[in-house]
């Protein structure tokens, strides 16, 4: 259930945590709107999964996922509120087996040349990369991708404007995840406005 195809109409994701599943469908339609095509909503909040079924509910023409994917067991609860993907920090033989199991496409993390070898191995081409900058960032993505060129990655972690425009110049990054342009402070205000420009800037970078 490799999710490479998922992301070609926008190579920035946003990745959200909500507080408050009351603002999920404003902020997915702002996200919209802006021209986001999917949204990711961290499983780290205890209405995280009633904000990934709100959006899948009422804003269908927004891909939703859930990020932060840890545990087996989740998939099969993201799966039935609707979720379209899953992203993990990383990978365990479980959490691969339940994304099989329930049909969902998954981007399994990794972070040594080891681990992504063997996510291939289990059909795995996509793969997140986190947290990219504290794993080296841009120069570790190219020195991986000279021996690994069969992979893509989906970086995310400590990317913001400045960065995203190197990161989506490596050929072996498929997309990137960005908080940058949904500021919690922006969320807790209800600042929708704020957020639609921020994220009209950010795309603008996806479609450079």
């Amino acid at each position: 259930m490799d999710a490479s195809k998922l992301f070609s109409k926008s190579r920035i994701v946003p990745v959200v945590v909500i507080e408050d599943a009351a603002i999920a469908v404003d902020l997915a339609k702002t996200l919209r709107d802006a021209g986001a095509a999917s949204i990711e909503v961290t499983l780290r909040t205890a209405c995280a999964l009633e904000a990934i079924e709100l959006i899948a509910q009422q804003v269908p023409d927004l891909l939703v996922g859930a990020g932060s994917v840890r545990r087996p067991e989740q998939i099969a609860q993201i799966a039935a509120r609707g979720a379209s993907f899953a992203v993990s920090p990383g990978a365990t033989e479980l959490l691969i087996d339940a994304a099989i199991s329930q049909q969902m496409p998954l981007v399994p993390g990794a972070a040594t040349a080891s681990e992504m070898i063997r996510l291939s191995e289990r059909g795995y081409q996509l793969q997140k990369f986190f947290p990219a900058e504290m794993l080296g960032g841009v120069p570790m993505l190219k020195a991986l991708s000279g021996p690994l060129p069969e992979l893509k990655f989906f970086p995310t972690g400590g990317i913001n404007a400045a960065l995203a425009k190197d990161y989506l110049g490596l050929a072996c990054v498929s997309c990137i995840g960005g908080s940058w342009f949904v500021p919690a402070a922006m969320l807790r205000d209800r600042d929708f406005a704020g957020i639609r420009k921020l994220t009209v800037e950010a795309m603008g970078i996806g479609a450079a």
